[in-house]
């Protein structure tokens, strides 16, 4: 890999073997602050609506990611659970890597 340019994203996701709920929480995790909702997820990362459904679904029952139930729900990052809390850190930090 080349030390002037390094996709670091594509470096983690490569690490970790995450794939597609890679990109999903990077997403969430890169923005905090924000909900989001499926269609929003979905233009964010370019995944199909229909693994960003099933993604969200999983990521919801891990504890990972809060759901809110308007109309339509939206979607956030769970910043009580530690593992998530950890990975935010990580993923801040990442950020500036170039």
């Amino acid at each position: 890999m080349s030390r002037e340019f390094r996709d670091v994203w594509k470096e983690l996701e490569r690490g970790l073997g995450a794939g597609v709920k890679f990109r999903v929480i990077k997403c969430l995790l890169l923005n905090p602050e924000r909900t989001f909702t499926k269609y929003a997820v979905t233009k964010a990362t370019g995944l199909k609506t229909k693994t960003v459904e099933d993604q969200l679904r999983t990521l919801v029952e891990m504890g990972w990611v809060k759901k809110y139930r308007y109309t339509p729900a939206t979607y956030q990052a769970n910043l009580e659970n530690e593992v998530v809390k950890c990975l935010q850190d990580l993923f801040q930090k990442v950020k500036n890597i170039r």
